[in-house]
């Protein structure tokens, strides 16, 4: 609109998805990445159209370090299985305990726990 003018955001303007996103940039695109990120749900307080934006975010950091996602998003999954280097292990419950999907007994990692 003419005679309009621009002005910045407080953060206090910004809703708690758009903080939450801004956060995860920062996040991800850090020049020093630690060794290993651990994301939970990284989907929590945004909306769905930003979840593709946020998986080529994760995608692009995991060229750095190591990154492991814990979600429920099934539109998050989707877009980090779509990149060739993703190794996606899926979780079930199963008489209340947790195993992952489609792992028996033949071909399930040994443990080898220290004395």
């Amino acid at each position: 609109m003419p005679g309009r003018e621009l002005r910045p955001l407080s953060s206090a303007e910004l809703s708690d998805g758009t903080l939450r996103y801004l956060l995860w940039v920062a996040a991800l695109l850090t020049p020093r990445p630690p060794s290993l990120m651990v994301l939970n749900e990284p989907e929590t307080s945004l909306h769905p159209d930003l979840l593709p934006a946020l998986a080529r975010l994760i995608i692009r950091a995991s060229a750095a370090t190591q990154v492991w996602v814990v979600t429920h998003a099934s539109r998050l999954i989707a877009a980090l299985q779509a990149d060739r280097h993703c190794h996606s292990i899926q979780l079930e419950k199963d008489l209340g305990q947790t195993r992952v999907m489609d792992q028996d007994l033949s071909n399930e990692p040994s443990w080898h726990w220290p004395e």
